[in-house]
């Protein structure tokens, strides 16, 4: 296995396939994984679901937990194999059961929206702990909103307030946009504060979250939590509405309507270095950044 190994981490993937496929015909687990692997994602071998599938349901079949998760995905989602969302259940739970944090966070959101299983809240809500009581940010971020809602647990906002800034340390976009807009609106309970709204949205657009990014550009256009901008504003709709924000789209024409000439080119110009600096975001973009009209 580690000959193969060494053969992938220089990218020589021909050779990593022939030789896990001899330790794994000889029934290597972490072989039967990574072959699974490299036909789930195309690397170094044609993309193939049903091939992926073949070899996780080895690894799986042997106990290897990120395998049996991997299988569930696949299940979940139809992925070489007609979907069924109680096979999925079946082997998130055998994943789950072994501690792996993604079947745990996963199989929580299985019981939350009854999907392969009786819907159930406080069986939702004891995965998610189980998850999030290992540091992982997206069960976290769940078991907050369930705090918050009540939802299988009493409602108890200083824990959803306490999760929520755990999971969005982490860097989790999604637990940092709902703490922007939690600070941003304020409640008894989580008191409003501009600064720390901005902050958390911020950190979500940079991110390539187009919901931050579309509050962002409101923010700088009306001088909300932030000093008006209308450059930056534009920059912010324009990225948002490159990823196919309707309201972002709408807003980019009422900001140039108080921009100049000078300013439309520099915001647009800001959005094109924002996407030099952040390439990951084009896979995300539906458009490219709109051109002003005065210049093209």
């Amino acid at each position: 296995f580690d000959k193969g190994l060494r053969s992938y981490y220089y990218e020589d993937f021909e050779t990593a396939l022939t030789e896990w496929l001899i330790d794994a015909n000889q029934g290597n687990v972490l072989a039967q994984y990574r072959i699974g692997y490299m036909y789930a994602n195309g690397i170094g071998v044609p993309k193939n679901e049903e091939e992926a599938l073949k070899w996780y349901r080895l690894a799986a079949d042997q106990g290897y937990a990120s395998a049996q998760f991997n299988l569930g995905a696949m299940y979940e989602n139809g992925l070489g194999v007609p979907k069924n969302a109680t096979e999925a259940v079946r082997w998130y739970r055998l994943a789950a059961q072994q501690g792996y944090v993604k079947a745990q966070d996963q199989l929580g959101k299985m019981y939350a929206i009854g999907s392969g299983v009786t819907k159930n809240e406080e069986e939702a809500v004891k995965w998610y702990r189980r998850a999030a009581d290992q540091g992982y940010g997206e069960a976290q971020h769940n078991l907050a909103r369930m705090y918050g809602a009540g939802r299988g647990i009493s409602q108890d906002y200083v824990e959803a307030r306490r999760l929520s800034h755990l999971a969005a340390d982490q860097g989790l976009m999604s637990a940092q946009v709902l703490l922007g807009y939690m600070y941003a609106n304020g409640k008894e309970w989580f008191p409003k504060n501009p600064e720390k709204a901005a902050r958390w949205f911020h950190l979500a657009a940079e991110q390539g979250s187009s919901t931050a990014q579309n509050r962002l550009g409101f923010m700088y256009f009306r001088g909300e939590e932030v000093p008006e901008n209308l450059i930056t504003a534009y920059m912010w709709f324009n990225l948002a509405a490159g990823q196919g924000s309707g309201e972002a789209s709408e807003m980019i024409y009422a900001v140039r309507k108080r921009m100049t000439t000078e300013q439309l080119a520099e915001a647009h110009w800001l959005s094109l270095e924002w996407l030099e600096e952040h390439p990951e975001a084009r896979y995300f973009m539906w458009t490219w950044p709109k051109w002003p009209e005065e210049h093209r």
